[in-house]
């Protein structure tokens, strides 16, 4: 009996030997039960427009080991579909299929969610959220299938080694954009930004540009914000920080501000920017417009119709000529009577809106206006459609003689200060 006891206390003993020096190995190599996961397509609103910048599997029940996750993780597919069949696909430019986004690096997020980044940047092919429609002059809102496939196992923290079973597609987020309410006044959608900071704030009012507007089979506001970052560059912390806090009001369209003989667009705007300041703590004295192309033409036309509302305005590549035949859509008598302090900004090279008889015309026309001629839309290295001059004054760039940059000047500017 003696005996058999020692053989049996050495059997377990070996035992438990070899399960310590088999057993994370063998943890390792052995996959844990397949999970399912669904990962969102996190968007951000670059110089270029909207564009998918990377995806977040939630995976935070699941303690993932960081180290286990590489740039070949994952290998991720695009296709971005026009979702208006009637529209010729000739005409649509922008769609794409099965292509392959370049992964730049997968770690994880502050929850434990794995983050899978792509590259992205003006000219990337499949990143984009948006196509343009050109028998409609719009831009479409793509219908974006994604699909991401595991190339090797993940490891979680207690060693277990997993292969997700499926992967589905969630929400597009981006934070700002998602960071403006909706409403709809005067027969208007609109966009809103509220702004953290207590007491009455000033409001600032972006109009945007033809393709933004809606048309006949689509009235989306989210177009005024991701085709390009007019209005959310005064929303960034450095923006807001400048103006104390600001409201930011995005308008659409229901065709195109140039349209406003027939549509009455300067009316219904300011009967819905009247509406916005009466529901809201905006500062009277501080009502700011701003706008590209269309937008450019609609900003001197809401302040020739307003005189002493606005406390400035600064018309982008402003859409001054217009139709067939071209007709001049504010008369230079008009801008000749605005006593609003006014900024224009426009490249040189635009070859949608000639600079000469559009942006150089209006500020040599309106009294003390300031001009912003640029050669071309380069900035942050890559050259742009010179028509896209927006681009500047949503990164803060334009800069007048005395060196203030035109966010600080508009900031400077009050209906009151002008009446003193």
């Amino acid at each position: 009996m003696k005996k058999l006891r020692i053989l049996v206390t050495t059997l377990v003993a070996a035992l438990s030997l070899l399960s310590l020096s088999t057993g994370p190995a063998d943890a390792h190599k052995s996959p844990a039960k397949p999970v399912k996961a669904t990962f969102t397509l996190n968007a951000k609103v670059l110089d270029g427009g909207q564009q998918i910048v990377s995806l977040t599997i939630d995976t935070r029940r699941l303690g993932v080991r960081a180290s286990s996750l590489t740039a070949d993780t994952f290998r991720v597919t695009a296709t971005g579909t026009n979702p208006y069949t009637s529209l010729d696909p000739a005409t649509v430019f922008g769609t794409f299929t099965d292509v392959e986004r370049t992964v730049t690096g997968v770690h994880l997020d502050r929850s434990g969610r794995i983050v899978v980044d792509l590259k992205s940047g003006y000219g990337v092919d499949g990143a984009s959220t948006f196509a343009w429609g050109n028998s409609v002059g719009r831009n479409l809102v793509l219908d974006l299938t994604y699909t991401v496939t595991q190339n090797k196992p993940v490891t979680l923290r207690n060693g277990k080694a997993f292969t997700f079973s499926a992967l589905r597609q969630g929400k597009v987020v981006d934070p700002e954009v998602n960071a403006f309410g909706s409403g709809k006044a005067a027969g208007l959608k609109y966009r809103l930004y509220t702004p953290h900071a207590k007491g009455k704030r000033p409001l600032i009012v972006w109009l945007h540009g033809g393709g933004e507007g809606g048309w006949a089979q689509a009235q989306n506001n989210d177009l005024p914000l991701i085709a390009n970052r007019g209005a959310l560059g005064f929303i960034t912390p450095k923006a807001q920080r400048i103006f104390g806090g600001a409201y930011v009001l995005a308008p659409q369209a229901t065709d195109y501000w140039l349209n406003d003989p027939a549509m009455g667009y300067s009316a219904k705007l300011k009967k819905l920017i009247d509406t916005v300041v009466k529901h809201n703590r905006v500062d009277r004295n501080r009502i700011y417009v701003v706008g590209a192309s269309n937008g450019g033409y609609m900003t001197p036309r809401l302040v020739v119709d307003n005189p002493g509302y606005f406390a400035a305005q600064v018309p982008i590549c402003p859409a001054l000529l217009f139709g067939d035949p071209v007709v001049r859509m504010i008369s230079d008598a008009g801008l000749a009577s605005i006593k609003t302090p006014t900024w224009v900004v426009q490249a040189k090279s635009d070859d949608v809106v000639p600079f000469e008889a559009n942006g150089k015309h209006m500020a040599e026309t309106i009294p003390n206006a300031l001009l912003s001629a640029y050669a071309d839309v380069t900035f942050g290295g890559v050259t742009y459609p010179g028509h896209w001059s927006w681009i500047y004054v949503a990164q803060n760039d334009p800069v007048n003689a005395k060196g203030q940059h035109i966010w600080q000047w508009m900031a400077k500017q009050s209906v009151k200060h002008h009446h003193r």
